[in-house]
């Protein structure tokens, strides 16, 4: 494709095949734009010597000057006293001179860098010379930071990231201040290993327990194989001993075991694995060197609220609390049919007392555990339906009692309906399970039992409904139903005394008993499609790692990410105009065995939910227990968000069980101003009347530069978490 050209004046010089064009010059091919008062182009070298206001754009990139010599075949040259505009990440570089040394590449001398728009930056760093390359790095020599033209700063050699994809190198540094740990500095480096798998590797110094080194590594071979593991571990300085000192210093006085400082470490992993025949297996680790690592390493780039959220975010599945001394790990293979589903499974909890300290270990291991199960479905038409629930599973303890357990409980059902209004659902269940002991406490009782229980039940259940008009903005209409329901349950009372005993399910309760419920559902219809969702749920926002909002963070994109990303691509996203905007709930039992024997308190707590979100702004949830007899809440769990257009939001929520627990948590994020945000956290324990955690923070940011401070106070640790941002340079924070 030829240079089009266009000027006022045009002339050439057959001897050299030059043309030299004067005012308004243009030229320009395909991405390149060539804008200047005055040009000399060289048609055989394709070479342009440009003066007077010249301005040249490569994609989107920008380049202006005094003068340019280039070469526009190789798009390599030299700018005199100019400036280059790196759109992907928003540098400005002014120079003496600037050369183009590649496609991507510029190098500039007696220069200065900054991502701030305007002729007086909030920042530069200014330098003897400066090399970037796009999608690569950038180096200074004797470069020194300056805020508003005041130098602070001085090194004599800078490195800093100038791309906007995933690729190997160091990540920002996070510091930050504890009073367990000292002064704080974790140092990621991230590898990208192809375009499947990549790596992040984490140093973490603290001054006063030495450096835990971690490793996390993903791959995704498509959307529905891929997994992450990641350890890390420590010779830590410090150690509960159990002496008064060191439990009040370094320890945790919520139990009686002391904390080792040699080998501590946490080794976890989700893996999700298609195989053959559509099933899926799914693999979970949680392997911890003591009782106190996940409560002493709970925030950080690898701690266990940055590895809780990033679980639950890409697996739909989360880890035990960070304080659970009894960790799940899990291998489950499952494969669904249309009516049945299977599912195979290993399950080992990892009890870390026991495992350390105690002598025996009656923690229960479930290895293997088989379930195979039928949807309800009809029996050969005849309007009779059918479903079955099947266990087989071996129980195993290092101490203790061990064996076999196999449960098996098909249930039939006859749904009958009179017309739109009434729906009656008899249906009975047989329950069947056998033992085979291996190991049995009591020799004088057979090693291999069985139990035969039935249960029935009558369920009736209608629904009620009516849409309204109403005037609400963006609302058409406004669905109101009612779902009043009684059931009826009956299982017989059997001495069971004599099984053996696993879990819940050695023992089948008695019940004779009448449940009745009601359901009030409001659905509105939209006469648009519903906003999307904030990117941050409600929900989750309180439970964010101690430190800077991660709405201001940027990480690098994971393997996962980037197939998730892939995938989204090639799907379209289906919208719809239905919105269940709130949902109240109400059920209480009568026990008629309690009311024949003359008991007291025939009737159980009134228990109740409620949801209510109203668009994006406001949500409301909470669950509550009633005791009808001492006329109060025996428990209740109410929580709050409030959102506004600007951002700014307000979670509060209060949680409550006789004599076991009260406490109160909140979280405030608030712009003050475009630039400023204030970020609050507290929770309390109303009970014992002690705080749990309080903490609050800023961030100021302007479009290319932003600086945080947040202070956070829980137990008997206090930490600072700092937050430096330079756009396009990256942050630092902690």
């Amino acid at each position: 494709m030829p240079w089009q050209m266009e000027a006022d004046t045009i002339g050439y010089d057959t001897l050299s095949e030059t043309i030299h064009l004067r005012g308004n010059v243009i030229i320009e091919k395909q991405a390149i734009r060539l804008t200047a008062d005055r040009v000399a182009f060289n048609r055989k070298a394709q070479h342009a010597s440009a003066s007077g206001h010249v301005m040249m754009t490569v994609g989107k990139d920008v380049i202006t000057g005094d003068s340019l010599q280039m070469d526009m075949r190789r798009e390599t040259g030299a700018i005199q006293n100019g400036g280059v505009f790196l759109s992907d990440t928003h540098f400005y570089i002014r120079g003496d001179r600037i050369e183009k040394t590649g496609k991507e590449s510029y190098q500039a001398e007696n220069a200065s860098l900054t991502s701030c728009d305007g002729d007086d930056p909030d920042w530069a760093i200014t330098a003897r010379r400066v090399n970037v390359t796009i999608e690569g790095y950038g180096t200074a020599s004797h470069a020194v930071f300056r805020a508003a033209d005041v130098p602070l700063v001085y090194t004599p050699y800078l490195l800093f990231p100038a791309k906007s994809k995933r690729q190997t190198g160091l990540l920002i540094p996070m510091p930050g201040y504890s009073s367990r740990k000292g002064v704080i500095w974790d140092q990621p480096f991230f590898w990208a290993i192809n375009d499947h798998s990549d790596a992040t590797l984490y140093t973490h110094i603290m001054q006063q327990r030495g450096v835990k080194m971690g490793l996390e590594y993903r791959y995704a071979l498509s959307d529905e194989s891929f997994g992450t593991i990641m350890a890390d571990g420590l010779n830590d300085r410090q150690v509960d001993d159990g002496s008064e000192y060191a439990s009040d210093k370094w320890g945790y006085n919520d139990d009686a075991y002391t904390r080792p400082n040699a080998d501590r470490y946490w080794l976890r992993a989700k893996l999700d694995q298609k195989l053959p025949g559509d099933a899926m297996a799914r693999l979970d680790l949680d392997l911890v060197s003591d009782q106190d690592y996940l409560v002493e390493f709970q925030d950080g780039s690898s701690g266990y609220d940055a590895t809780y959220k990033y679980f639950l975010e890409t697996y739909g599945r989360d880890l035990d609390t960070y304080d659970e001394n009894t960790r799940t790990n899990r291998l489950n293979i499952n494969k669904t049919w249309t009516y049945y589903a299977f599912n195979g499974e290993l399950l080992w909890n990892d009890n870390v007392i026991n495992r350390r300290w105690n002598e025996t270990d009656t923690t229960l291991q479930q290895m293997p555990m088989i379930m195979f199960d039928s949807l309800k479905q009809s029996a050969f038409g005849t309007g009779i339906y059918w479903d079955i629930e099947s266990e087989a599973t071996y129980f195993y303890r290092e101490d203790g009692q061990r064996g076999y357990r196999a449960d098996v409980h098909p249930r039939v059902y006859l749904p009958l309906r009179w017309e739109n209004y009434l729906s009656v659902e008899p249906s009975a269940g047989w329950r069947e399970t056998t033992w085979r002991m291996d190991r049995w406490d009591d020799e004088n009782i057979d090693r291999s039992t069985y139990r035969q229980i039935y249960d029935l039940e009558l369920d009736v259940s209608t629904k009620l409904s009516k849409v309204m008009d109403t005037s609400i903005k963006n609302v058409d209409r406004i669905r109101h139903s009612i779902k009043p329901q009684v059931t009826y349950t009956y299982i017989p009372d059997e001495d069971q005394s004599e099984l053996p005993y696993f879990t819940d399910e050695d023992r089948i309760d008695a019940a004779n008993q009448i449940t009745y419920s009601l359901t009030n559902t409001f659905t509105a219809r939209l006469d648009h499609d519903p906003p999307p969702s904030p990117t941050r749920q409600a929900d989750s926002f309180p439970s964010l790692p101690t430190g800077m909002p991660t709405d201001i963070q940027t990480t690098p994109q994971t393997a996962r990410q980037a197939a998730r990303q892939r995938a989204r691509q090639e799907d379209d996203i289906m919208l719809y105009n239905y919105l269940r905007f709130c949902r109240f709930y109400l059920e209480q039992s009568y026990d008629i065995t309690k009311a024949r024997n003359n008991e007291s308190e025939t009737l159980s707590d009134v228990y109740g939910e409620l949801e209510f979100k109203l668009n994006r702004y406001l949500s409301f949830n909470a669950d509550a227990e009633y005791d009808t007899y001492d006329t109060r809440f025996s428990s209740h769990n109410v929580g709050t968000t409030l959102t506004d257009w600007r951002g700014d939001r307000l979670f509060v929520e209060h949680r409550y069980e006789t004599s076991v627990n009260e406490s109160v948590r909140s979280a405030l994020l608030l712009n003050l101003t475009d630039s400023l945000l204030l970020r609050g956290t507290y929770e309390r324990d109303l009970l014992n009347d002690e705080n749990i955690s309080r903490g609050g923070g800023f961030i100021y940011k302007t479009p290319c530069w932003a600086i945080g401070v947040f202070y956070t106070k829980e137990d008997n640790d206090e930490k600072y978490d700092f937050l430096i941002n330079l756009g396009g340079l990256g942050k630092i924070s902690g």
